[in-house]
């Protein structure tokens, strides 16, 4: 991992994405919960003004006709984290880094606390046995390059989500994953701002599982390549606030 700090300020690692999952997936009855688990009628929370600014990129999927993918506003955004491995601080990390997404976004997170559930490539959407009759939460997990290679050299973190829903009906995301590479991130912490570095990791990971997709500009959280840049950004933000404004699927 390579890391250099000017002045004050860190130039964080490489991070990444992963789409779960990756094409559009259609759903039978055997693949989801009940219908309509904890949807309201209204969105929960109300997203800020966009920016204005055009820096930003959703998720693309082949053959999919929709100008992008969001999470239904209408129900709360479950997560759960594998604590296995985090550095000293990581609980409370990953409950900033939500709370600057739903913020954001103005969707609504809720925190089903630990979980013994692993990442994976292929993870179900609908784990009963575990979760109970409702979509698995968000799974944040502290993990290492033994257990994915593709945390291997300046990749610091992984996330992402796959869209799904009922044929001819609107595709959105129902749940996704993120995985934190613990050893460097405790080697984050150790360098001058390591603690906004840090976070803006996690801040970054959430952001693919909300829909954005990397960005060319430096300035931007989503830039794909280590820079200092450790907040969201004007571009970053008009993103979230659109994609909480996506639509309410009750039938999911």
């Amino acid at each position: 991992m390579s890391i250099t700090v000017v002045g004050a300020l860190l130039l964080a690692p490489a991070v990444g994405s992963r789409a779960l999952n990756a094409l559009p997936a259609f759903l039978a009855a055997a693949d989801m919960p009940p219908p309509g688990v904890e949807a309201a009628d209204a969105p929960l929370g109300t997203p800020p003004a966009a920016s204005g600014s055009d820096q930003y990129r959703f998720l693309e999927f082949d053959g999919l006709d929709q100008p992008f993918v969001a999470f239904d506003p209408c129900r709360p955004i479950h997560y759960a984290v594998r604590a296995e491995g985090a550095p000293a601080g990581g609980a409370e990390m990953i409950e900033e880094a939500v709370g600057i997404i739903s913020e954001a976004s103005g969707l609504q997170f809720i925190n089903d606390g630990e979980t013994t559930e692993a990442p994976r490539s292929q993870r179900p959407k609908y784990q009963p046995d575990r979760y109970g009759e409702r979509w698995a939460p968000v799974l944040i997990a502290w993990s290492t390059p033994a257990d994915n290679p593709d945390l291997g050299g300046d990749t610091i973190g992984l996330g992402g989500s796959s869209p799904v829903g009922l044929e001819g009906e609107t595709m959105v995301y129902v749940t996704g994953q993120v995985e934190l590479d613990g050893p460097q991130m405790r080697e984050v912490l150790q360098y001058p701002a390591g603690w906004e570095g840090a976070r803006s990791v996690v801040v970054h990971e959430l952001g693919h599982v909300l829909g954005l997709d990397h960005v060319d500009d430096p300035g931007q959280l989503m830039y794909a390549g280590g820079n200092s840049q450790t907040q969201l950004a004007d571009g970053d933000r008009a993103g979230l606030a659109l994609l909480g404004q996506g639509e309410c699927v009750p039938e999911l």
